[in-house]
């Protein structure tokens, strides 16, 4: 399974080194992701408000689940957008 996780703070890391442990091993992706972050996930370099790049990024890696952290990329519509 691969994984967005859209977001660089610290909310968004502790999502990544949660997956990260888990059984499944899923392939992790973070957008727009920070250095710690990519210690555990490829980083996206595509803004968290980018909502055109997202899903553009989302398709071409095949993403199979998004997990949107802050609040910008909701108001903006990336949830219906993808």
């Amino acid at each position: 399974m691969k994984v967005l996780v859209v977001g660089g703070g610290g909310r968004e890391h502790a999502v990544i080194r949660a997956l990260s442990r888990s059984p499944s091993e899923p392939e992790l992706f973070c957008a727009p992701g920070n250095a710690g972050i990519a210690e555990d996930a490829e980083i996206v370099r595509v803004g968290a408000e980018d909502v055109d790049g997202l899903v553009d990024a989302a398709r071409e890696a095949g993403i199979d689940l998004v997990i949107v952290g802050p609040e910008g990329p909701l108001v903006a519509g990336l949830v219906d957008a993808l």
